[in-house]
Protein backbone atom coordinates (compact mmCIF):
# COMPACT_ATOMS: atom_id res chain seq x y z
CA UNK A 1 0.00 0.00 0.00
CA UNK A 2 1.45 3.68 -0.90
CA UNK A 3 1.64 5.65 1.94
CA UNK A 4 -0.14 8.38 0.20
CA UNK A 5 -3.09 6.54 -0.24
CA UNK A 6 -3.42 5.91 3.79
CA UNK A 7 -2.60 9.48 4.36
CA UNK A 8 -5.14 10.87 2.24
CA UNK A 9 -7.42 8.30 4.65
CA UNK A 10 -6.34 10.34 7.65
CA UNK A 11 -6.68 13.35 5.59
CA UNK A 12 -10.78 12.71 5.59
CA UNK A 13 -10.21 12.39 9.43
CA UNK A 14 -8.34 15.26 10.56
CA UNK A 15 -8.35 17.50 7.35
CA UNK A 16 -5.20 20.03 7.19
CA UNK A 17 -7.90 23.17 6.49
CA UNK A 18 -8.75 22.50 10.32
CA UNK A 19 -4.61 23.04 12.04
CA UNK A 20 -3.52 26.26 13.03
CA UNK A 21 -2.20 28.90 10.98
CA UNK A 22 1.76 28.46 10.85
CA UNK A 23 1.05 24.54 11.93
CA UNK A 24 4.23 22.40 10.43
CA UNK A 25 1.73 19.52 9.73
CA UNK A 26 1.96 16.78 6.94
CA UNK A 27 4.54 14.99 5.62
CA UNK A 28 7.89 15.85 7.68
CA UNK A 29 10.46 13.38 6.05
CA UNK A 30 10.23 11.10 3.16
CA UNK A 31 8.38 10.03 0.38
CA UNK A 32 4.43 9.45 0.14
CA UNK A 33 4.91 7.63 -2.94
CA UNK A 34 6.67 4.99 -1.44
CA UNK A 35 5.31 1.53 -0.13
CA UNK A 36 4.95 0.61 3.48
CA UNK A 37 3.89 -2.38 5.22
CA UNK A 38 4.17 -0.89 9.22
CA UNK A 39 3.44 1.94 10.59
CA UNK A 40 4.90 3.07 14.23
CA UNK A 41 1.82 5.49 16.26
CA UNK A 42 3.23 7.96 18.68
CA UNK A 43 3.37 11.30 20.37
CA UNK A 44 6.86 12.68 19.62
CA UNK A 45 9.36 11.99 17.15
CA UNK A 46 12.79 11.86 19.69
CA UNK A 47 15.42 9.74 18.37
CA UNK A 48 14.57 6.51 21.07
CA UNK A 49 11.36 6.78 18.81
CA UNK A 50 13.24 6.44 15.63
CA UNK A 51 14.97 3.58 16.99
CA UNK A 52 11.93 1.94 18.14
CA UNK A 53 10.61 2.20 14.65
CA UNK A 54 14.13 0.81 13.37
CA UNK A 55 13.76 -1.99 15.34
CA UNK A 56 10.47 -3.33 14.71
CA UNK A 57 10.79 -2.46 10.60
CA UNK A 58 8.30 0.51 10.49
CA UNK A 59 8.09 2.05 7.13
CA UNK A 60 6.16 5.18 8.42
CA UNK A 61 6.21 7.10 11.43
CA UNK A 62 2.44 8.94 12.39
CA UNK A 63 2.99 11.34 14.99
CA UNK A 64 0.95 14.46 16.37
CA UNK A 65 3.57 16.74 17.39
CA UNK A 66 5.43 17.48 14.34
CA UNK A 67 9.27 16.07 14.00
CA UNK A 68 10.54 19.58 12.65
CA UNK A 69 8.64 22.49 14.63
CA UNK A 70 12.11 24.74 13.16
CA UNK A 71 13.80 24.65 9.84
CA UNK A 72 17.00 23.16 10.57
CA UNK A 73 19.95 25.57 9.44
CA UNK A 74 22.28 23.18 8.60
CA UNK A 75 22.72 19.44 8.62
CA UNK A 76 25.86 18.94 11.22
CA UNK A 77 25.40 15.55 12.14
CA UNK A 78 27.22 16.39 16.06
CA UNK A 79 23.45 17.62 16.62
CA UNK A 80 21.31 15.30 18.27
CA UNK A 81 17.97 16.43 16.27
CA UNK A 82 20.06 16.35 13.02
CA UNK A 83 21.28 13.46 13.63
CA UNK A 84 18.12 11.67 14.17
CA UNK A 85 16.54 13.20 10.73
CA UNK A 86 20.26 11.53 9.33
CA UNK A 87 18.93 8.37 10.76
CA UNK A 88 15.27 8.82 9.24
CA UNK A 89 16.51 9.48 6.17
CA UNK A 90 19.12 6.50 5.95
CA UNK A 91 16.58 3.71 7.33
CA UNK A 92 14.02 5.18 4.62
CA UNK A 93 10.80 5.90 7.19
CA UNK A 94 8.59 8.43 6.14
CA UNK A 95 7.04 11.21 8.88
CA UNK A 96 3.90 12.54 8.89
CA UNK A 97 2.17 14.68 11.42
CA UNK A 98 -1.05 15.77 12.51
CA UNK A 99 -1.24 18.40 15.24
CA UNK A 100 -3.99 20.96 15.68
CA UNK A 101 -5.70 19.00 12.74
CA UNK A 102 -6.03 16.20 15.15
CA UNK A 103 -6.99 18.90 17.67
CA UNK A 104 -9.61 20.37 16.18
CA UNK A 105 -11.02 17.43 14.42
CA UNK A 106 -14.35 15.88 15.40
CA UNK A 107 -13.85 12.53 17.32
CA UNK A 108 -10.30 13.31 17.91
CA UNK A 109 -8.08 14.61 20.31
CA UNK A 110 -9.99 17.17 22.21
CA UNK A 111 -12.56 14.85 22.51
CA UNK A 112 -10.80 11.29 23.49
CA UNK A 113 -9.39 14.00 26.06
CA UNK A 114 -13.19 14.95 26.78
CA UNK A 115 -14.43 11.37 26.70
CA UNK A 116 -11.57 10.43 29.35
CA UNK A 117 -12.88 12.62 31.51
CA UNK A 118 -16.30 11.73 31.61
CA UNK A 119 -17.61 15.00 30.50
CA UNK A 120 -21.14 15.47 29.31
CA UNK A 121 -23.43 18.15 27.01
CA UNK A 122 -20.21 18.25 24.98
CA UNK A 123 -19.26 20.77 22.64
CA UNK A 124 -16.39 23.01 21.02
CA UNK A 125 -14.49 25.73 23.42
CA UNK A 126 -13.28 27.12 20.16
CA UNK A 127 -14.57 27.67 16.60
CA UNK A 128 -11.49 27.81 14.30
CA UNK A 129 -12.90 26.69 10.91
CA UNK A 130 -15.90 26.22 9.21
CA UNK A 131 -16.33 23.72 6.05
CA UNK A 132 -18.39 24.07 2.58
CA UNK A 133 -20.99 22.24 4.19
CA UNK A 134 -21.21 24.38 7.26
CA UNK A 135 -19.50 21.96 9.37
CA UNK A 136 -17.64 23.92 12.21
CA UNK A 137 -14.33 22.13 13.57
CA UNK A 138 -12.21 24.24 16.66
CA UNK A 139 -9.94 22.83 19.04
CA UNK A 140 -10.94 22.37 23.19
CA UNK A 141 -14.08 20.94 24.47
CA UNK A 142 -16.51 22.23 27.24
CA UNK A 143 -19.16 20.18 28.75
CA UNK A 144 -20.55 18.96 32.81
CA UNK A 145 -19.33 16.77 35.22
CA UNK A 146 -22.34 13.97 35.70
CA UNK A 147 -21.97 15.31 39.66
CA UNK A 148 -20.25 18.14 41.29
CA UNK A 149 -16.71 17.80 42.78
CA UNK A 150 -14.42 19.95 44.25
CA UNK A 151 -11.75 21.38 42.53
CA UNK A 152 -9.22 19.15 44.67
CA UNK A 153 -11.02 16.01 43.89
CA UNK A 154 -11.57 16.88 40.55
CA UNK A 155 -7.54 17.32 40.24
CA UNK A 156 -7.26 13.82 42.30
CA UNK A 157 -9.25 11.79 39.66
CA UNK A 158 -7.56 13.33 36.33
CA UNK A 159 -4.10 12.16 38.26
CA UNK A 160 -5.67 8.58 38.42
CA UNK A 161 -7.62 8.35 34.73
CA UNK A 162 -4.18 10.02 33.19
CA UNK A 163 -1.62 8.29 35.64
CA UNK A 164 0.24 11.12 36.71
CA UNK A 165 2.98 11.44 38.58
CA UNK A 166 1.73 14.68 39.70
CA UNK A 167 0.04 17.90 38.38
CA UNK A 168 -0.33 22.05 39.55
CA UNK A 169 -3.54 23.40 40.57
CA UNK A 170 -4.01 27.18 39.56
CA UNK A 171 -7.29 27.95 42.40
CA UNK A 172 -8.11 30.78 45.31
CA UNK A 173 -9.83 27.79 47.09
CA UNK A 174 -9.25 24.08 45.96
CA UNK A 175 -12.65 23.25 48.30
CA UNK A 176 -14.69 25.14 45.23
CA UNK A 177 -17.95 22.59 43.65
CA UNK A 178 -17.33 22.66 40.38
CA UNK A 179 -19.39 20.89 37.51
CA UNK A 180 -18.32 22.74 34.31
CA UNK A 181 -15.23 21.65 32.72
CA UNK A 182 -13.49 23.31 29.43
CA UNK A 183 -10.36 20.72 28.41
CA UNK A 184 -7.83 21.78 25.82
CA UNK A 185 -4.64 18.82 25.26
CA UNK A 186 -1.45 20.66 24.75
CA UNK A 187 -0.65 24.30 25.68
CA UNK A 188 -4.18 26.41 26.00
CA UNK A 189 -3.10 28.66 28.46
CA UNK A 190 -4.35 31.63 26.32
CA UNK A 191 -7.24 30.10 25.51
CA UNK A 192 -8.72 30.87 29.18
CA UNK A 193 -10.97 33.94 27.79
CA UNK A 194 -12.98 31.34 25.85
CA UNK A 195 -13.17 29.01 29.17
CA UNK A 196 -14.45 32.08 30.91
CA UNK A 197 -17.32 32.97 28.17
CA UNK A 198 -18.60 29.03 28.12
CA UNK A 199 -19.15 29.24 32.12
CA UNK A 200 -16.41 26.47 32.63
CA UNK A 201 -15.41 26.39 36.28
CA UNK A 202 -12.20 24.76 35.78
CA UNK A 203 -9.95 24.58 32.58
CA UNK A 204 -7.48 21.62 31.92
CA UNK A 205 -4.76 22.16 29.93
CA UNK A 206 -0.98 21.56 29.68
CA UNK A 207 2.03 24.02 30.15
CA UNK A 208 0.41 27.16 31.72
CA UNK A 209 2.42 29.94 31.89
CA UNK A 210 3.07 31.67 35.37
CA UNK A 211 1.54 35.05 34.36
CA UNK A 212 -1.11 33.37 32.63
CA UNK A 213 -1.96 31.63 36.37
CA UNK A 214 -2.12 35.06 37.65
CA UNK A 215 -5.24 36.55 35.03
CA UNK A 216 -6.54 32.95 35.89
CA UNK A 217 -6.91 33.76 39.76
CA UNK A 218 -7.81 37.23 39.09
CA UNK A 219 -10.45 35.82 36.53
CA UNK A 220 -11.84 33.38 39.52
CA UNK A 221 -11.32 30.76 36.85
CA UNK A 222 -9.99 27.28 38.31
CA UNK A 223 -7.23 26.05 35.96
CA UNK A 224 -5.63 22.12 36.28
CA UNK A 225 -2.64 21.65 34.34
CA UNK A 226 -2.01 17.47 33.91
CA UNK A 227 0.86 18.83 31.61
CA UNK A 228 1.30 18.48 27.77
CA UNK A 229 1.92 14.37 27.72
CA UNK A 230 -1.62 13.28 28.32
CA UNK A 231 -2.11 13.59 25.33
CA UNK A 232 -0.46 10.44 24.97
CA UNK A 233 -3.92 9.22 24.31
CA UNK A 234 -3.39 9.40 20.55
CA UNK A 235 -1.27 6.73 20.31
CA UNK A 236 -4.42 3.92 21.17
CA UNK A 237 -6.92 6.24 19.72
CA UNK A 238 -5.55 6.50 15.89
CA UNK A 239 -3.98 2.80 16.22
CA UNK A 240 -7.88 1.76 16.91
CA UNK A 241 -8.56 4.31 14.14
CA UNK A 242 -6.21 2.50 11.32
CA UNK A 243 -6.70 -0.62 12.57
CA UNK A 244 -10.44 -0.26 11.70
CA UNK A 245 -9.81 0.77 8.15
CA UNK A 246 -10.65 -1.51 5.63
CA UNK A 247 -8.00 -0.35 3.09
CA UNK A 248 -5.63 -1.61 6.58
CA UNK A 249 -7.37 -4.48 6.65
CA UNK A 250 -6.97 -5.54 3.36
CA UNK A 251 -3.40 -4.84 2.37
CA UNK A 252 -2.50 -6.46 5.84
CA UNK A 253 -0.82 -3.19 7.26
CA UNK A 254 0.51 -4.12 10.61
CA UNK A 255 -0.29 -0.84 13.22
CA UNK A 256 2.36 -0.29 16.00
CA UNK A 257 1.97 1.30 19.23
CA UNK A 258 5.21 3.00 20.52
CA UNK A 259 6.56 1.81 23.76
CA UNK A 260 8.82 4.57 24.92
CA UNK A 261 7.92 7.43 27.19
CA UNK A 262 8.55 10.52 25.78
CA UNK A 263 7.48 12.68 28.92
CA UNK A 264 10.80 15.25 29.46
CA UNK A 265 9.51 15.40 33.07
CA UNK A 266 10.12 13.42 36.34
CA UNK A 267 8.21 14.27 39.66
CA UNK A 268 9.79 14.28 43.15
Amino acid sequence: MKIRDFIAQLEKFAPKELAESGDPIGLQIGNLDNEFTKVLVTLDVRPEVVEEAIAKHCDLIIAHHPVMFRPAHNLDLANPQNKMYANIIKHNITVYAAHSNLDAAENGMNDWLAEKLNLNNVNRLLNGYTDNQGNRFGMGRVGDLSKKMSVLEFATKIKQVFDLQGLRIVSQNPGQMISRVAVLGGDGGKFYPQALSKKAEVFVTGDIYYHTGHDMLATGLNAIDPGHNIEKICIPQLASLFRSWNSVKTNGIEIVESRVNTNPFIFI
